[in-house]
């Protein structure tokens, strides 16, 4: 929850900043004189081909003849003066999205959008939505000013990501996310020096990741989640000194996580989840002391749980469940002031919760299920209170509650000293089970019959 939030904040961050730059520099329609609203006429008629072909909401050619003149304008275009030929252009345009002109059933990408020289900004959200459609560019591409270009949630959108989209040299924000996009990414797009956010998320986008990503100095935010792409992650993402948010979740990615992550000293989020990671972390992770929120579920990592994150101290979500983890939770854990959501349910965890647990004053979310822990819960019946069904230690049948505190809990554990049927449950450490060197696997079986019998017994 909370990670999602920072992921919605830097993207409006980065809109914002860049909507105040466009605003900064030109002035609205509305402020134009009626003289000074001549449209160069090829430009003119470039702005009608794409709105035809986009958009049969109105006759665009005669309700707007005039579209950058007060009064005769439409919702969803933008236009500016550029001062030097005494002509007005349009600077942005958006689709798909109300109060925004609509997409037609049969739109198609118009690729004349690449001649209009002075569009800093365009829109395409749910616009592609029935005839398949490519990213296209003309033969002959203007010089072109545009900074921002989002093309998303376009299921009808397929066909590879042009290489020529990285002619656009003032481009800083590039988003094609939630379409159908196949293919690998073009390694010059890694060529726009001036990029700070890059979203091609939620396609189908094959190959790896080309060292060249760590040409992108400016790059504040980097998402390829939640695609296809293989290999392991490159060594150059470590270049990227600026990244706050890089997300590489849901894709087949394997190897370990390089050594130069610890470079990224700006790192507020990270998602690894579900990849084929595996190996040590590196140490250079106690080095991003700015993270907050490190997702790394569904891995095979198969190591002991890393030490190195309780050095995290602005870290509020850590996420490692379902990856094979080992050994003891380490005590370190319990130095995350800040820490708000902690999953680590399906590893392989032994040994008992740390009993500083309890005085995580922000915990909001605590999942240790289906692990080996063992011994007393260390929490009191405020913290049990406060976290409610946010705390799950399920699946852990080594792990019981103390009777003061079980009254009103149902935490999916046994009371210490007595269960259902009025059998002794003790912690595993004190077992004498445990004491006369039963193998685990075998008294972990033992408990679970035991537990069977005592319900069907109570059943008679």
């Amino acid at each position: 929850m909370f990670c999602s939030l920072i992921f919605l904040s830097l993207r409006f961050l980065l809109l914002l900043l860049f909507t105040f730059t466009s605003f900064s520099s030109a002035s609205p329609s509305v402020n134009f004189p009626a003289s000074d609203s001549r449209m160069d006429p090829l430009e003119l008629e470039t702005l009608f081909k794409i709105m035809e072909t986009v958009s049969s909401d109105q006759s665009w050619r005669t309700a707007h003849p005039n579209p950058c003149k007060p009064g005769s304008s439409w919702i969803g275009i933008e236009c500016k003066s550029s001062g030097n030929d005494n002509l007005i252009h349009v600077s942005r345009l958006d689709f798909g999205v109300p109060p925004n002109p609509s997409c037609k059933s049969t739109a198609t990408f118009p690729s004349q959008i690449f001649q209009l020289p002075h569009l800093e900004s365009v829109f395409f959200i749910s616009c592609f939505t029935h005839a398949r459609t490519t990213i296209s560019f003309p033969i002959k591409v203007s010089s072109s000013s545009l900074q921002q270009l989002s093309i998303r949630s376009n299921p009808a959108l397929v066909g590879l990501i042009p290489f020529q989209l990285s002619s656009l040299k003032s481009l800083q924000i590039l988003t094609l996310s939630q379409n159908l996009l196949s293919g690998t990414i073009p390694a010059q797009i890694f060529s726009l020096s001036s990029l700070l956010h890059l979203d091609l998320s939620y396609n189908m986008l094959t190959g790896r990741i080309s060292f060249q990503v760590g040409n992108l100095k400016k790059l504040v935010g980097l998402d390829l989640s939640y695609n296809k792409l293989t290999g392991t992650i490159p060594s150059t993402i470590g270049q990227l000194g600026m990244l706050q948010k890089l997300d590489l979740s849901s894709n087949k990615l394997t190897g370990r996580i390089p050594e130069t992550i610890g470079n990224l000293h700006s790192l507020v989020f990270i998602a690894l989840s579900s990849n084929e990671l595996k190996g040590l972390l590196p140490k250079g992770v106690s080095m991003l002391q700015n993270l907050q929120c490190f997702l790394m579920d569904d891995n095979p990592m198969f190591i002991s749980l890393p030490s190195e994150f309780g050095e995290l101290q602005k870290l509020q979500e850590l996420r490692l469940a379902n990856s094979g983890y080992s050994g003891k939770i380490p005590p370190t854990y319990s130095k995350l002031s800040n820490l708000s959501t902690l999953s680590l349910q399906n590893n392989r965890l032994t040994g008992e919760i740390p009993a500083s647990f309890g005085s995580l004053s922000h915990i909001y979310h605590l999942n240790l299920s289906r692990n080996f822990l063992d011994g007393v819960v260390p929490f009191n019946s405020s913290f049990l209170n406060r976290l409610g069904k946010n705390l799950d230690i399920s699946g852990n049948p080594g792990l019981c509650l103390s009777p003061s505190e079980a009254n009103g809990f149902n935490l999916g554990v046994n009371v210490c000293g007595s269960n259902k049927s009025g059998s002794s449950i003790l912690p595993w450490e004190k077992s004498e089970a445990h004491q006369q060197g039963i193998p685990r696997p075998l008294f972990f079986l033992l408990v679970l019959l035991s537990t069977v019998i005592s319900v069907a017994l109570s059943n008679i």
